[in-house]
């Protein structure tokens, strides 16, 4: 700048995480001089994308097509458009931003990243399967790549650009900096004030101090909010939460992510003239675990389902389709939560368990963390008869998990942990009669239908989909049922925003020098993924939110 103060620049930003850091990288290739302000420590760079398994959506991949996968830019905006559901006015933003990720997609997003370094798992998952029609929700084809290193490898190309730019002096990152107020002059953005807040040595992800040792001002023309949703703000959420749509919102609820993702900066966002639109629409998953060794609060773990776990409710009635592991999450969400009661259960074979059971999030699969073929290998294919190793942990210590010779001593545990006796006679029936559809590749269970059509694709065959089989039977046991918690997670509101991520008011203008991108903004527009998501398109929204507001003209 001009004056060379130190607590001037041509851009501030508000959070470190994939968004954060993204826009920042983008402006550091420009040029400009950033602040990067961040409440967290340093050692918590990447945010919630950190923690993450590191999917991304892409279309029409080189992974796909090696997989034997037809995908294509059209069936992808079927795909996605059925599942968004735009049906407000406020809807036009989103609705933008849905069609300008989708080409992003289809075209830039995998060779930007491949030149950044990332690279992709060669089994493409397939996640958000939907069932119900072809105009509905879910994913007509497998399209969640698994980024080599899982959320740490997809952080560590921004953060080496990020690291690479602060030495040459383009940007400086100021960590343990809460930002309280955005400050406004005549409705023009003229920087940010806030409190210090004392250093914190705690690992990555748990809960830091708030003890407040000073005050700071910075100034800037253009300030880009890239503080994240409101999953770890439980009270938030419940305030937000769909009645309409969803019921009434559970008592009882695990976090999906850490305490520091707060929801803190939306109404300072507010408060400047920013607008949040479709607060009511989230993301909150169905088979949250407790976790038996915590990071952060109220720590929850999700399971990764294949398709062949039998699902009851907390009564001990089976699921029906769609309503199956994988395939509608929202729709199992206000199933489960139609019975008066927040939990269910999985009751599942270990010969299930050792193929189909993974756990969300970088640290329960270090493995794919590590980024090694040998490890994986070692992991996954060498294990000699059991799970994963985090899993086969979860099995033993998890406080949801229990394990058995036959039906009547598994429903004894169950019934330990249950709040709703199960009546051993009523799960016996659901299953044996699942069980008599295995004996042949004909079937009219619509589960076992789903799991015979799983396995024609490659990948669900090899390692994500067991062969058929009695769940029933002594020597495909032990019998292993599962309590299953809800889990929050992601905000899809947000935020309202222009394609250029900046912010636009309740009366429709943008606000001059004010953005928004990432979770804030609902991954673009105030929602772009509508009322459903179809996965890796968290992490690629913050890629693409924070890519948007750093080439933006509007920040000269």
């Amino acid at each position: 700048m001009s004056d060379g103060s130190e607590n001037y620049a041509d851009v501030i930003i508000v959070g470190a995480g994939l968004a954060g850091l993204t826009a920042a990288c983008e402006l550091g290739d420009r040029g400009k001089r950033v602040i990067l302000l961040d409440q967290e420590p340093e050692h918590f760079l990447g945010g919630q994308a950190h923690w993450s398994l590191g999917g991304l959506f892409m279309i029409d991949t080189p992974e796909q097509r090696r997989m034997g996968i037809s995908d294509c830019h059209d069936l992808a905006r079927r795909d996605w458009m059925g599942s968004a559901q735009f049906d407000r006015e406020e809807d036009n933003w989103p609705k933008q931003w849905a069609r300008a990720y989708l080409d992003f997609a289809a075209t830039e997003m995998r060779p930007w990243l491949y030149e950044m370094g990332m690279r992709w798992f060669p089994i493409v998952g397939w996640a958000e399967r939907g069932g119900a029609s072809a105009e509905g929700h879910g994913n007509s084809v497998p399209r969640f790549h698994l980024t080599w290193g899982t959320g740490p490898g997809v952080v560590a190309p921004f953060a080496n650009r990020l690291r690479a730019h602060i030495e040459a002096g383009r940007i400086e990152a100021r960590f343990r900096h809460q930002v309280s107020h955005i400050i406004m002059q005549a409705g023009e953005v003229k920087g940010v004030s806030g409190e210090v807040l004392a250093n914190d040595t705690a690992v990555q992800g748990a809960k830091t101090n708030r003890q407040e040792i000073s005050e700071f001002e910075v100034y800037a023309p253009s300030v880009i909010v890239a503080s994240g949703g409101i999953g770890g703000n439980h009270d938030l959420v419940r305030k937000n939460w769909p009645r309409d749509r969803l019921g009434e919102p559970p008592k009882n609820m695990v976090a999906g992510v850490p305490f520091h993702v707060d929801g803190r900066m939306i109404p300072i966002s507010e408060a400047a003239g920013g607008h949040v639109i479709n607060g009511d629409r989230m993301w909150h998953y169905t088979e949250g675990l407790r976790n038996w060794d915590p990071i952060w609060p109220n720590h929850g773990i999700r399971i990764l389902p294949g398709p062949s776990s039998m699902w009851f409710d907390a009564r001990g009635d089976r699921l029906q389709a769609p309503y199956l592991p994988g395939f509608d999450t929202l729709g199992t969400l206000k199933e489960i939560l139609k019975t008066g009661h927040d939990y269910s259960w999985f009751i599942l074979s270990q010969k299930i368990i050792e193929k189909e059971f993974a756990l969300s999030g970088s640290e329960q699969n270090p493995d794919l963390t590590s980024g090694k073929w040998l490890e994986v290998i070692r992991s996954r294919l060498l294990s000699r008869g059991g799970a994963p190793g985090p899993v086969e942990a979860f099995k033993k210590h998890g406080a949801d998990f229990v394990v058995a010779d036959d039906l009547s001593e598994l429903v004894t545990g169950m019934n330990r942990i249950a709040e709703v006796p199960l009546d051993e006679a009523h799960l016996r029936r659901q299953i044996e009669a699942r069980d008599a559809q295995v004996d042949n590749p004909f079937a009219k269970d619509a589960q076992i239908i789903a799991i015979n059509a799983a396995r024609n694709y490659r990948g669900d065959r090899l390692i994500r989909t067991a062969k058929p089989h009695r769940i029933l039977d002594r020597k495909n046991g032990p019998l292993i049922a599962v309590r299953l918690n809800i889990l929050t997670r992601k905000t899809l509101g947000g935020l309202q925003t222009n394609l250029d991520s900046q912010m636009v008011g309740a009366d429709g203008k943008p606000i001059p020098g004010l953005f928004a991108v990432g979770e804030a903004a609902g991954f673009g527009g105030g929602g772009y993924h509508g009322y459903n998501a179809l996965e890796g398109s968290f992490l690629g929204g913050c890629i693409f939110s924070g890519r948007q507001a750093g080439r933006s003209k509007l920040i000269a």
